[in-house]
Order: structure tokens, then C-alpha cells, then sequence
């Protein structure tokens, strides 16, 4: 049996065939305790051996074994590989999220069920005694508190609260009907 420096020395294919049968399963070991993965691991053992295909004539091999330069190339593609892995990472991070884009047709469809329902609401208000609207209009469609509307329309606080109370129960029992 040939020892590896040998089979280096001769460089043909069917040298490097003995040497891959011979150290495969050994540099991917050693790539999957470099990496614990076992793809990563097919990788750079695919890669160490085509490095030292590539580099047969410019390496002397200074042990009988070729294992330890197969294990020098396969802890430096690891690195490698790290450092391009933290790279693309660190660029991932500088690229802005474009988050999640919302649908355009669920909001046309709110926009336009937020249309009817205040259409609804508007065509309800109609229907309603003249201060029971006016303490809508300026409470829950204007905002104003309470106090303020019972000051613009020149009544007492207690009233523009009660119309508001009954307000809102025509607005519900409208949008029952309306169901």
C-alpha cells in the first residue's frame, strides 16, 4: 500500500481517488466539529478536496500523511466561510425592513365598508329629534366635550348627556335593523 505522500507525489487521478476514499470521512468529521452542520460540513469536504486537487503540484507534503494539511485547508475555508456568513449578516442588518406590506384590496374594502357604515350612521342621524343630532354632531362626530357642547347650544350638561344616551340607542337599534 502506497502511503500518502506517494500517492501525492504521482498526482494522477486514480493517487487522488485513493487519497479522497482514504481521508474523506476524516476531514468531514473534522469540518462537522468545526461547524456542527452536517451540510456545511459536505461542503468544505468538497471543497478541501478540490483545493488540494488544485494545489497537488504546488504542495510538498512534509509528513507520510496528508491528513493534517487536509485538516490546515478545512479549518481555513471554515474561517472563511464564518467570515462571509458575518458579512452577509452585518449587510442584512443595514438593509431596511420593508416590513409587512399590507394588502391594497383589504384596505379599499374598509374604506369602503367604513363609507357605508358612516353613511348608515349619517342617513340615522337624519331621522333623529333635532337636539338629539346636534348633541351627536358636536360630541361624537365634533369631539367636544360635554361641558363645551352644553355651552354652545345653551343647555345644561346633564341634558346634552341624556341626548347623547339617547342617541346612541336609535344608533344601535338602527344598526340591528341594518343587519
Amino acid at each position: 500500500m502506497e502511503s500518502d505522500a506517494e500517492l501525492w507525489e504521482r498526482g494522477d487521478r486514480a493517487a487522488f481517488s485513493a487519497l479522497f476514499e482514504r481521508h474523506a470521512e476524516a476531514v468531514w468529521n473534522h469540518a462537522y466539529r468545526l461547524t456542527a452542520s452536517w451540510a456545511l460540513a459536505e461542503d468544505l469536504t468538497s471543497s478541501v478536496f478540490l483545493t488540494a486537487w488544485r494545489k497537488r503540484a504546488e504542495v510538498t507534503l512534509v509528513r507520510d500523511s496528508a491528513l493534517p494539511w487536509l485538516y490546515s485547508v478545512a479549518g481555513n475555508l471554515a474561517r472563511t466561510e464564518f467570515r462571509r456568513v458575518g458579512r452577509f449578516r452585518r449587510a442584512l442588518l443595514r438593509v431596511p425592513s420593508p416590513g409587512v406590506v399590507p394588502d391594497h384590496a383589504e384596505h379599499v374594502a374598509s374604506a369602503v365598508d367604513g363609507e357605508r357604515s358612516l353613511k348608515r350612521v349619517l342617513a340615522l342621524l337624519e331621522t333623529m329629534p333635532k337636539a338629539e343630532r346636534e348633541a351627536v354632531e358636536l360630541c361624537l362626530l365634533g369631539e367636544l366635550g360635554t361641558t363645551e357642547a352644553a355651552e354652545l347650544l345653551g343647555v345644561a350638561e346633564v341634558s346634552v348627556r341624556s341626548r347623547i344616551s339617547r342617541a346612541r340607542a336609535r344608533l344601535r337599534a338602527g344598526a340591528e335593523e341594518a343587519r
